[in-house]
């Protein structure tokens, strides 16, 4: 198991997890999800089909927030399936 799939496990078992926002930038990065930080409070993640999601970037990052990173990771995933 790669370092990547390792935090993404880590995180579907503990969306409480003490999280950076360096985590879900690199799993962004694995997982061809883009991502802006143009200097504002938020990050946003945007898959290849459009869907998005803002996460804080400040810690501590919040469960829900980790939850809707992880909705849009599994969406990324089943796309990936399909095609």
């Amino acid at each position: 198991m790669g370092r990547i799939e390792k935090v993404l496990a880590r995180m579907r078992a503990n969306s409480r997890g003490d999280w950076r926002i360096e985590d879900f930038k690199r799993v962004a990065q694995s997982m061809e999800i883009d991502w802006d930080h143009d200097g504002t409070s938020h990050v946003v993640f945007r898959s290849p089909d459009g869907a998005h999601v803002s996460v804080p970037a400040h810690k501590p990052i919040k469960s829900i927030y980790v939850k809707k990173f992880l909705a849009l990771v599994h969406r990324v995933e089943k796309n990936h399936e399909n095609s």
